[in-house]
């Protein structure tokens, strides 16, 4: 596993733990950084599609647009309204493995968060996860990848954009 995606899980741990406790919010995060420390990072839940298979399309597209070299993707599991998790992995282009990271939420009677445990760090196969193959070529016709540049120009105001390159 790079260093490079290493550092992005601290960071997606760190952003979550700021979010939950500080704000009291748990979105659906993507992020995606390229080899020249472009970093983007926007919430999945601003994305107008309602099947899990077009935000992945619209993903993949905006990865491989970016020259991505690793990316997350993170959210909130509920197993039981007492038992709930955030988790998130790390996808690294160059790795077969992906770092899972999985911290539970504590809760109180009004429902704000008001606790968050140590992210476990688990690698697993990148394949095993959902959204593992955003790296992977996709074909898509002219109208549906000018669909996907006009959303993205469209989300920009909404993007958290930074440069980490030299």
């Amino acid at each position: 596993m790079h260093l490079f995606s290493e550092n992005l899980a601290v960071e997606i741990s760190s952003y979550y733990r700021n979010l939950a406790l500080g704000h009291g919010v748990v979105p659906k995060v993507f992020t995606l950084v390229n080899g020249e420390g472009d970093q983007y990072l926007f919430f999945i839940d601003d994305l107008p599609y309602e099947k899990e298979e077009e935000k992945n399309q619209f993903l993949a597209y905006i990865v491989q647009q970016h020259d991505a070299v690793c990316y997350a993707r993170g959210t909130l599991v509920i197993v039981e309204k007492n038992q709930q998790y955030i988790e998130f992995a790390v996808i690294d282009k160059d790795d077969a493995q992906a770092i899972v990271c999985s911290a539970q939420l504590t809760r109180d009677m009004d429902d704000k968060p008001i606790g968050l445990g140590e992210f476990e760090k688990t690698l697993v196969k990148k394949g095993s996860i959902i959204f593992g193959g955003l790296f992977a070529p996709i074909q898509l016709s002219e109208e549906k990848t000018e669909d996907f540049e006009s959303l993205w120009l469209e989300m920009k105001a909404k993007i958290l954009h930074r440069s980490m390159g030299l």
